[in-house]
């Protein structure tokens, strides 16, 4: 009898224990499928202190998916992508990927630094985006679990060769994730490089507040604090020019909805199709300043965004055509979609007026970017 009180104790107590592990902020790794070389793909959950999981892949440094409460607490999966890794392999490449070595577009695929005029892969024509074909959205980063600020963290680093897409350099870099107990992402970056380069690095996550593959975008009100933006060509690529957004389509200084004049005639510039800018944020933004908040209206869900950048790039999900078939087997029709991207602006190596993206022989790149997660 007292042998059985004792083993009947210590299963009671490792239950608890298990239980009281269980709770709280924790990440935990499983095996999400094989890259075209065999090695092994990961995924990670991210799961804060409400409970509320972040899935994050080592491929690409990719936010898989993100669980946000509408005003009633009901949960849904925010950000566009897939329910397989295969689906990542052949589908869109950039879905909440970590882009580089340069974010955005760099014109006609070169630049000139020191002298020197480097040559990049062209994957958006006549342009180069995102780091080209095979840049930081495509290849397996090496993972590791650490604790930053009290939190369990994904740290995701990768080393791109000299040369590598055309850049100049061998480049460390590191992309760390904390999922923290306000419901906020918060992503940090870091790089270094043995030579001078250019370097410029966002996530590439692509939202609908109202749940992945659920309808259009045009109801969320969206606030960029910018007082300019960067006009375009035909193809992307910034003029140099400035422009205030006061009486223009580009104004979002207060909230508006994305779809209230989308389509009005100042949108041939993107050739019709939407939004695809670069909004100059204002001078005195920091980490702790608003640069950017989305408001959808039927859910109650709020993201913010606040950034260490100069930049946003918002862009409406213009050429999302219902080809890819997202999570819960629902295509990503046209405009389904939204992404805003903190970073300097598009084809800075190729402007010496825009902020520069000169990141020199020694010299440490740092970024923190967070997208933070209410209702009302």
């Amino acid at each position: 009898m007292k042998k059985t009180l004792i083993h009947t104790s210590l299963f009671l107590m490792t239950i608890l224990l298990f239980a009281s592990c269980s709770k709280g902020p924790k990440i935990t790794k499983e095996t999400f499928g094989k890259m075209p070389d065999g090695k092994e793909a990961s995924i990670f959950t991210l799961v804060n202190a409400k409970g509320y999981k972040v899935r994050i892949t080592n491929f690409g440094a990719k936010v898989v998916s993100l669980e946000a409460p509408d005003r009633k607490g009901k949960l849904e999966d925010v950000i566009l992508g897939y329910d397989k890794f295969e689906q990542y392999l052949v589908g869109d490449k950039f879905f909440g990927s970590t882009v580089g070595r340069y974010a955005n577009r760099i014109a006609k695929g070169h630049f000139t630094l020191d002298g020197i005029t480097h040559t990049l892969a062209i994957n958006n024509a006549p342009n180069s985006l995102h780091g080209g074909p095979f840049g930081f959205h495509s290849v397996l980063w090496n993972a590791e679990i650490i604790k930053t600020a009290g939190y369990p963290s994904l740290k995701l680093t990768y080393h791109s060769p000299d040369g590598e897409e055309g850049y100049p350099g061998n480049m460390d870099v590191a992309v760390i994730y904390t999922w923290t107990a306000d419901n906020a992402l918060k992503i940090q970056y870091e790089a270094t490089s043995d030579k001078n380069t250019v370097c410029n690095l966002t996530n590439h996550s692509i939202f609908n507040l109202r749940g992945a593959g659920n309808g259009d975008i045009l109801s969320h009100e969206l606030m960029i604090a910018a007082d300019a933006f960067t006009p375009v060509d035909s193809t992307l690529i910034p003029s140099g020019e400035i422009r205030p957004v006061k009486g223009t389509v580009m104004d979002f200084t207060t909230p508006t909805a994305i779809g209230k004049r989308i389509n009005d005639a100042y949108e041939q510039l993107v050739k019709g199709k939407g939004y695809d800018h670069n909004y100059v944020l204002r001078t005195n933004n920091t980490i702790t300043n608003l640069a950017a908040s989305v408001y959808e209206p039927e859910s109650g869900r709020v993201m913010e965004i606040y950034t260490t950048e100069p930049g946003l790039q918002f862009y409406s999900g213009n050429f999302l055509t219902g080809k890819d078939i997202g999570k819960g087997n629902k295509p990503y029709q046209f405009r389904t979609g939204f992404a805003l991207e903190t970073q300097k602006y598009p084809d800075s190596p190729n402007h010496p007026e825009f902020p520069s993206t000169l990141l020199k022989k020694g010299d440490k790149y740092t970024q923190t970017c967070i997208y933070k997660f209410t209702t009302r």
